[in-house]
């Protein structure tokens, strides 16, 4: 989608059951969950109502930069704000995603083959695939302690695309517009580590299940060869994954890359994802190397769930920077785009921000 990530995430565990983070389970944060909630909820229903968002039988795409962070993220806000139930954009983002998996032999894909060129079918099919079994079993696992029947079917759509030969077997097609850092040539990786968040954070033991042991497999084999050759981006995506499934990487593999993400934090306490890979922009304008709150937010949530007592510094400056760097009169932490440069107020300029407010909400209501 070509507005699907432009993170992350094309993600994306068990949020609520998460491991805490002990050096920063005291802290007293400053940041505004009201504000954050506005302007989550303001993003996500405009994203849901915009143009060119729209799909057949009345559904909407779903981003990875802002759809699938925000389904992600807002849940988390509830207990702060005193909340009963989700809000309405939740409400309707919910209601999408399942309209599509119960009506998956139906709709059509993001991006069909007919208008958008081969093999854009079969890349949107595993790119929602992959996003729908996330997003409701992130849902199911706050509220539930069993998978429900529509999360099932998600996962039953998953695991009909994995692929099941050659070098890209236990992956998924996956969207590539040439957009980093999630629709690119090496995003199908990317795809593939949300797929096993989503497993991991399913409830009631869907990981055990009998009937996907041979899936598991082939996606377990697929995520470990080769990961330490992946960009940073992709490997702090596997690292969450391996948090939320146990025994998916040894502990060293763990070690290797909570160590790797530590040592690029920046002497603020952020990171900068543009950091994160070799990346360059199409317009040739030079990447913001700030640290913003997509990279920060997204490694410190990382480095909490998987609990290393020798990165917790790294986990409570991280959690410093977020909490001084929200914007206040919008609620929102910054991130730019890795492929233009953009005016941060207009909608695409804010897609990366609005990654980064949904990953910086995750890190500090974690922290809480």
């Amino acid at each position: 989608m070509k507005k699907m990530i432009a993170a992350g995430l094309c993600g994306l565990a068990v949020f609520a059951l998460a491991t805490r983070s002990p050096a920063a389970a005291d802290d007293s944060p400053t940041w505004n969950p009201k504000a954050a909630a506005a302007y989550l909820d303001q993003r996500s229903d405009w994203w849901a109502k915009w143009p060119s968002a729209a799909r057949d039988h009345g559904t909407f795409c779903v981003s990875c930069h802002t759809a699938a962070p925000y389904a992600l993220a807002r849940p988390a806000l509830r207990k702060a704000l005193g909340e009963a139930g989700p809000s309405a954009p939740e409400i309707a983002l919910f209601a999408n995603v399942t309209k599509r998996v119960t009506q998956w032999k139906d709709v059509e894909p993001f991006y069909p083959d007919q208008t958008r060129g081969l093999p854009k079918t079969s890349e949107s099919r595993g790119t929602e695939a992959i996003l729908n079994a996330l997003i409701l079993a992130s849902r199911d696992a706050r509220g539930s302690s069993s998978l429900s029947d529509d999360a099932r079917r998600a996962f039953d759509n998953l695991w009909a695309l994995q692929l099941k030969s050659g070098d890209p077997s236990g992956s998924w097609a996956w969207l590539n517009f040439h957009y980093e850092p999630w629709e690119a040539d090496n995003a199908a990786y990317h795809g593939a580590a949300l797929a096993a968040i989503a497993v991991g954070m399913a409830p009631g033991s869907y990981a055990a299940s009998p009937d996907i042991q041979d899936r598991l497999k082939l996606l377990r084999e697929y995520l470990q060869r080769g990961n330490e050759k992946q960009n940073l981006f992709n490997r702090v995506i596997l690292l969450w994954a391996s948090a939320v499934w146990p025994g998916l990487l040894t502990h060293e593999q763990q070690q290797a890359i909570a160590d790797a993400t530590a040592r690029s934090q920046q002497d603020d306490g952020g990171w900068s994802v543009s950091s994160l890979g070799t990346f360059k922009r199409q317009d040739g304008t030079p990447l913001d190397a700030r640290s913003d709150g997509y990279a920060t937010g997204l490694i410190t949530f990382a480095l909490q769930l998987v609990a290393d007592p020798r990165v917790q510094p790294q986990v409570k400056r991280g959690l410093a920077w977020l909490t001084t760097h929200q914007d206040p009169a919008t609620g929102v932490w910054f991130a730019a785009s890795l492929n233009k440069q953009r005016d941060p107020t207009s909608d695409a300029g804010r897609f990366m921000s609005d990654a980064a407010t949904a990953y910086a909400v995750l890190a500090l209501t974690n922290a809480r």
